[in-house]
């Protein structure tokens, strides 16, 4: 029995599959085997995963296209490992980073999810590491409590993330039926019930203008978490309200970018101002026009490798 499993959900990844494997199969530790669950990619990209030789690394298939969720799901339910380690098909791993997650395992025995930072690779071969703290930690340590400390740039994405199986077994699996932030309700649950040991370092490049980057576009009629529900089952928890509120700006500002102001209104009227800072609370009451010149200056500005975001200090 491997002591990590590794899944990796593919669908059209074509130019960066190879590289993202290999990536897992030079790492230090040498513990895991591979998951790569096609989900019905209509490119080379299961072809040439194919091309890789390794006995640690197994090959599924959808019979049709199921979504993320269904992928993440796939593998966790086909791995042997204690752990299970996320990887997205356009990312890569530093070599150090499964040995790193395995320190974490053992220094922290009282957490069951594991992270590390990451490093947001632009096309044109920049790289941001973005300057945010998380709460308590220097080098590394157990997060005080994810909510407070993720109101700003993900600390962690599901590239960098590990989790024992305990938690899926405790909060359940990716809900299929979300097809945009499947990992922000994962989180939600997982969080609220587990402590997470995180450590600073950047092990994960993440690609942040790889095909298909479902990120980079509208929310158009995707299905999002249902973050009403989840204040109804959280009512004393003030912590999470201000995280729900925070992704309820994040979804308003995208809604509002796509002109959806339907969905706007609904998505933004359960804010409580106050979890907001004063720069977002303006955001989200500018013009559409306003709106749309503040993401273009933003995104010639990230083309640079100058962040900039109107999210709060964690």
């Amino acid at each position: 029995m491997p002591r990590f499993s590794v899944v990796i959900p593919l669908y059209n990844k074509e130019n960066y599959i190879l590289d993202t494997l290999k990536s897992v199969l030079e790492q230090d530790f040498t513990d895991f085997e591979v998951l790569v669950v096609n989900d019905c990619s209509t490119d080379q990209s299961f072809e040439k995963a194919k091309t890789l030789q390794d006995p640690r690394i197994r090959l599924l298939e959808h019979d049709r296209n199921k979504g993320l969720s269904a992928s993440r799901n796939t593998g966790i339910k086909a791995s042997e490992g204690t752990y299970v380690a996320f990887l997205d098909a356009d990312d890569q791993w530093k070599p150090s980073f499964l040995n790193t997650i395995d320190h974490l395992v053992t220094t922290y025995p009282e957490a069951s999810l594991y992270a590390t930072k990451y490093e947001v690779h632009l096309g044109n071969g920049r790289i941001i590491t973005h300057d945010f703290q998380v709460s308590g930690i220097d080098q590394h340590g157990v997060v005080t409590n994810f909510f407070t400390s993720n109101l700003n740039q993900n600390f962690y994405y599901p590239s960098c993330l590990c989790v024992h199986k305990e938690v899926f077994e405790k909060v359940g699996f990716y809900n299929e039926s979300i097809r945009f932030s499947e990992d922000v309700d994962f989180n939600i649950r997982a969080h609220a019930v587990f402590k997470m040991a995180y450590h600073s370092d950047p092990l994960v490049r993440y690609a942040f203008d790889s095909e298909n980057q479902i990120t980079q576009k509208g929310l158009g009629d995707k299905i999002i978490p249902d973050y009403d529900h989840y204040e109804a089952q959280f009512p004393d928890r003030p912590d999470i309200k201000k995280y729900l509120d925070f992704q309820r700006y994040v979804k308003g500002k995208m809604y509002k970018l796509d002109g959806d102001m339907v969905n706007f209104k609904k998505m933004v009227t359960p804010i409580d101002p106050s979890n907001l800072s004063w720069k977002q609370r303006l955001l989200l009451k500018l013009p559409n026009f306003l709106l749309r010149g503040i993401r273009k200056l933003k995104l010639s500005l990230q083309s640079l490798g100058i962040s900039v975001n109107s999210y709060q200090k964690s």
